[in-house]
């Protein structure tokens, strides 16, 4: 009996760990702790960025995923490869989040997150929920209200990004759910928005293979999203993409043309690439481009105003890996790109071909900074200039 004991204890130590851990529900309505020990473990020192600009970690979250924070200050987070929505606060206004709540647990990918009126939206595969008066409810048990429950259920490119648009309508994409393949159901590779009560879906934008970021520009109003471009085509075609939806309806080339030039060499002959909508900007090939906002704040230097920050998670399907990164392009006259470059890097050893790291998910805060989210560290990140 005491080395069964014995091994029971060591089971249960081993299952612990300093990082972001799986809890079970319900969590305590106090919260848990935010940050331990493992975020000053991180080699954030790595991180190379413009002179004046400092990367701090704000909370940890496991597999932190899609950001979106509350009037009130609490930050929501996504999961991709758990089960779990979790929420942060900082409560002493010291930069750093002091508490960690999960709010929901045993879901499907819920990779979406998105706030709204005081209720809590989150994305699965094939389901859209939500978490009434969610403030009030932090740490408790919840019963989520079911909003729309017949979207695809495929899990190739099935998890979701999701933000309410300036005309209160959520806005929830539909990857392909292959790398090239030609649906006959219009409702793949587009996004789609629907009311917030979950009724009148409509098809917002078609032609996009796998959108996990997109957000409005904050003079034109008018929706702009990254996009991943196809694999299994060599290292440097097709690039990933930027694109700017001017209007509703527009198709952007999926799967017939990529990048604007690219003509698919198996669907490629059914339509030309001068019958779609160009993207905005190219951006590396392979570099997975996910979260993307306009800086809003009033932290960084002015030339960053209303410019674009992307966050490339990194390539799978490149023999040499590109992205890892948050990247900046720049818009001149709130509608034309002028540049693509890198903002932060340094989360890949290129010489070792090795990540310590993933970006994934952008946002601004009130004070000007930046959240960055990290789903292979486990974090989240603020970044703010010091000059």
């Amino acid at each position: 009996m005491e080395r069964i004991l014995l091994i029971l204890l060591a089971v249960a130590v081993m299952g612990c760990s300093s990082k972001a851990k799986e809890e079970a529900l319900p969590v305590p309505e106090g919260g848990e702790q935010a940050l331990t020990d493992y975020a000053k473990t991180l080699p954030l020192d790595k991180i190379k960025m413009p002179a004046g600009f400092v990367i701090e970690v704000y909370a940890e979250v496991n597999n932190a995923r899609s950001l979106a924070m509350s009037p009130e200050g609490t930050l929501y987070v996504g999961n991709r490869n758990g089960d779990k929505v979790y929420a942060v606060k900082d409560i002493d206004g010291d930069n750093k989040a002091d508490k960690r709540w999960v709010i929901a647990s045993g879901l499907n990918m819920p990779n979406g997150v998105a706030v709204k009126d005081g209720d809590l939206y989150v994305a699965e595969v094939s389901r859209i929920t939500k978490y009434p008066s969610i403030e009030s409810n932090l740490g408790k048990a919840l019963t989520p209200v079911v909003v729309k429950d017949d979207y695809p259920t495929e899990t190739h490119h099935g998890w979701k990004y999701i933000a309410f648009g300036p005309d209160g309508r959520l806005y929830v994409p539909v990857g392909a759910p292959c790398n090239i393949c030609k649906s006959e159901d219009e409702v793949y590779a587009s996004i789609t928005s629907i009311n917030a009560d979950g009724s009148d879906r409509k098809i917002e934008a078609s032609g996009v293979r796998n959108t996990v970021g997109f957000t409005w520009h904050p003079v034109t109003k008018e929706l702009w999203f990254t996009d991943n471009g196809r694999d299994m085509l060599g290292d440097d075609i097709p690039p990933c993409e930027l694109n700017r939806a001017s209007e509703a309806g527009l198709h952007f080339g999926y799967p017939y043309c990529h990048a604007g030039t690219i003509s698919d060499p198996e669907f490629g002959s059914l339509e030309p690439c001068s019958k779609f909508t160009k993207p905005a900007q190219t951006l590396g090939a392979h570099v997975a481009p996910l979260g993307i906002k306009f800086y809003t704040g009033d932290n960084f230097p002015v030339e960053y105003k209303d410019q674009a920050f992307i966050a490339e998670h990194g390539s799978w399907n490149r023999s040499q890996k590109s992205g890892y990164r948050i990247s900046l392009v720049r818009v001149s006259d709130n509608v034309t790109s002028t540049g693509y470059e890198t903002f932060a890097s340094g989360w890949l050893d290129e010489a070792e071909q090795k990540s310590w790291g993933r970006p994934v998910d952008v946002l601004i805060l009130k004070d000007g900074s930046m959240l960055v989210s990290d789903d292979q560290a486990g974090v989240v990140y603020r970044i703010y200039y010091k000059g």
